[in-house]
């Protein structure tokens, strides 16, 4: 069956475009502690929508670690290869790798590395300084969903969800296409994230676009409605898509996660 959308794409992304991200700790510009933030890509997207962000945090002082997530910035076709269990247990080691070297750690993610940094904060919260979170998805009202572990198995991938922007001539660097084993799995610890929303207790700030034509509303609705933390703040984007990060609104984002980040881990107040 040919699919045109599909087409014959089979080209890698430039590796410099989506290679991960590290920088040192900078204590003496964060009150002499040494603050980690592990920063977290979404679904087909790859570390170039985070790049911004990921060098503001480290302007500010923080050690950052922004890794590619396990399929991504290669081809399409690897990411039907990983699932969920992959993304997480790469997410898991390299907070490990912080948690070594840092005195605190913040995780902070867009769309499913939002969801990838709710899981963490679920499983690991006692650990964790705070989270924040863009544009995150842990549910969806879209009915297709429901069809996905029967389409996985006729159809390698739908056509793409990257480039979500409302700013001109922006590129996420993202895949042209969704793979859908790999958008099987995703929604499946989505599923697994939303029945544990009540295990996560530590503080929580979520940016969130009034228009996002990735994620509908229903994760903001789950949050307010099951999330376990008494210090949950969230924040409407009036300018911005689903990838705020590289949009009109980057900056607030940016400045935002400074200002919450110092005040979870006791630089302010």
């Amino acid at each position: 069956m040919k699919i045109p959308f599909l087409g014959a794409e089979a080209e890698p992304l430039d590796p410099a475009l989506v290679a991960p991200l590290t920088a040192p700790a900078r204590p003496e510009l964060t009150g002499g502690r040494r603050t980690g933030v592990l920063v977290l890509h979404g679904f087909t997207g790859s570390p170039a929508s985070m790049r911004p962000w990921a060098e503001h945090l480290a302007a500010a002082g923080y050690g950052v670690r922004m890794p590619l997530l396990p399929g991504h910035g290669t081809r399409w076709q690897d990411l039907n290869r990983t699932g969920w269990s992959d993304w997480y247990g790469a997410v898991s080691r390299e907070f490990d790798a912080l948690r070594a070297e840092h005195d605190d750690v913040a995780v902070v993610g867009l769309s499913m590395g939002g969801a990838l940094t709710l899981r963490l904060a679920a499983d690991r919260g006692h650990e964790i300084a705070g989270v924040v979170v863009v544009n995150p998805a842990v549910t969806t009202l879209r009915k297709d969903v429901l069809l996905l572990p029967v389409l996985k198995h006729v159809v390698p991938a739908f056509p793409a969800i990257a480039n979500d922007i409302k700013k001109p001539g922006v590129d996420e660097r993202g895949y042209p296409v969704t793979p859908l084993r790999a958008a099987a799995s995703m929604f499946a610890g989505f599923k697994a994230l939303h029945a544990d929303l009540d295990r996560i207790e530590v503080p929580v700030l979520l940016l969130r676009s009034r228009v996002d034509h990735v994620v509908d509303p229903s994760t903001s609705e789950a949050l307010h409605d099951r999330l376990g933390s008494r210090d949950f703040t969230e924040r409407i984007l009036e300018d911005s898509y689903h990838v705020a990060t590289l949009d009109h609104d980057a900056e607030t984002i940016f400045n935002e996660s400074v200002d919450f980040i110092a005040r979870v881990t006791g630089q302010q107040g």
